[in-house]
């Protein structure tokens, strides 16, 4: 078959959010840009991600919010109705349709191919449609791979021969099942089983690891298993799946190594992403295909630019640097400035901020305490109950939470912190300045809290730093 020839300026290889950010504002530069998108143009986040997952979590919050009425403000009967989720998140992903992205991209410039691209040489980006026609489109500047990543789905006897759920699929449901299994207690799957237990689905969490949500702090772990008890969530931590079975009609079943039989209706698999090195093209800038993430230097760059050949730089998931939107976008601008040759401050990744969007929300950025101590920093903790902090909030109407500070005594700053409770992405941001800006703990300290606020309790647990 034909392959057809191209040139372009810049390729850009994968076009979620960094990589549509990276296209538009290269192309608006003036540069000659080609944009290749196997999938949906604006990635995972606007279409079975961040926006549909949140419209989901929001409208279970409702549903929590109306429960929490009777005996605090009166009286309340909630009735949960699936319907208007599943038109809420239509709406929001144009029904899977990404014409109106696509246009967007365009408008700014930039030269769309539909299609897998993948590396066949250095300065060359080989692009396969859906008809199986190829079109090699080279580079005179510089090659970006944003490809980001797949839900990870582990090697679990039987498992692959049944018809479980990722999150695209869990996003995309109709009707809420009776009874829901969930393998994985990240952010993805404590975040969707909580959204499918307050619409009526009996729900199990199964973690291999000791902790829900294992990067966090251990105390993040204890409220959420707490609260999710309390729901009515049914958790197994160190429970490892040894093997999975289904029957149509009677759902699954989830065999563990120490012997429990679980039972649901239908599997959601949430156990972390990964990027498909080999499908990109690693092995043409000798790089394992193996391998968990693309390496980068601080400028994002595989391969910098060598004797009038182009560089390649990479963005989002597929660095292995966190896998969020606001990661990616980031990176987007510290590869558009080396591109451009604009200079300004390489990547730095001492304060990225987190949020799992459960109920209560846990905010994190920077270390962790075990992660501090583990790099030898001199470790102080602050730690604060949210209901202690506020004077009077209770567990009955939902203001369960804590806020946690990792400071490092000798340089005197804050190197993490976390943010558990009602708005606790929000309230993290006070503490992803903190961190980002190494703001010594005596500046901090002198800082005046809004009473009665959830953000006052950081003013608490810098107290106990000492």
């Amino acid at each position: 078959m034909a392959v057809r020839a191209d040139t372009a300026d810049v390729v850009v290889v994968g076009l979620g959010p960094g990589g549509e950010e990276a296209a538009g504002r290269l192309a608006e530069a003036g540069l000659d840009v080609v944009g290749v998108e196997e999938g949906l143009v604006g990635g995972e986040c606007p279409y079975y991600g961040c926006i549909p997952s949140k419209i989901m979590v929001r409208s279970a919050g409702l549903l929590a919010e109306g429960r929490r009425i009777t005996g605090h403000a009166g009286t309340a009967m909630v009735h949960p109705e699936w319907r208007p989720v599943t038109r809420a998140v239509r709406k929001a992903t144009a029904d899977w349709d990404d014409k109106i992205a696509v246009e967007r991209l365009i408008g700014r410039g930039v030269r769309f191919l539909r299609g897998t691209g993948r590396l066949t040489a250095r300065d060359e980006v080989t692009v396969a449609d859906v008809d199986g026609n190829e079109t090699a489109v080279r580079a005179r500047q510089a090659v970006v791979l944003a490809v980001g990543s797949e839900p990870a789905v582990p090697p679990i006897p039987g498992l692959a021969r049944t018809p479980y759920w990722t999150n695209r699929e869990a996003i995309r449901v109709e009707e809420v099942p009776g009874s829901l299994l969930v393998i994985g207690g990240g952010s993805i799957g404590l975040e969707l089983g909580q959204v499918f237990c307050r619409f009526g689905t009996a729900v199990t969490v199964v973690e291999g690891m000791q902790r829900l949500l294992p990067r966090e702090e251990p105390e993040a772990h204890e409220l959420l298993l707490k609260v999710l008890t309390d729901n009515g969530i049914e958790v197994h931590t160190s429970a490892r799946v040894g093997a999975v079975d289904y029957e149509e009609g009677a759902g699954f079943t989830l065999y563990c190594d120490r012997g429990e039989r679980l039972v649901a209706e239908r599997l959601l698999v949430a156990t972390g992403r990964r990027s498909d090195l080999a499908k990109v093209g690693a092995l043409a800038v000798d790089v394992d295909a193996e391998a968990p993430a693309l390496p980068v230097d601080e400028r994002l760059r595989v391969a910098p630019p060598v004797s009038g050949r182009p560089g390649i730089w990479a963005l989002g998931d597929v660095t292995g640097k966190g896998a969020y939107t606001h990661v990616s976008m980031y990176q987007a601008d510290v590869v558009v400035r080396g591109i451009l040759g604009e200079g300004g401050p390489p990547a730095a990744y001492h304060a990225v901020p987190r949020v799992t969007f459960t109920d209560p929300e846990i905010g994190a950025v920077g270390l962790t305490e075990w992660e501090a101590r583990e790099r030898g920093l001199a470790v102080r903790t602050g730690l604060v109950d949210l209901s202690t902090s506020a004077r009077g909030t209770t567990h009955q109407i939902g203001n369960d939470g804590f806020v946690k500070l990792v400071a490092d005594m000798l340089s005197g700053v804050l190197v993490g912190g976390t943010t558990a409770g009602p708005y606790g992405g929000e309230v993290l941001g006070a503490l992803s300045v903190a961190v980002h800006a190494r703001v010594p703990l005596a500046v901090l300290r002198e800082q005046i809290w809004a009473y009665p606020t959830f953000h006052r309790a950081i003013g608490d647990a810098l107290r106990q730093i000492k």
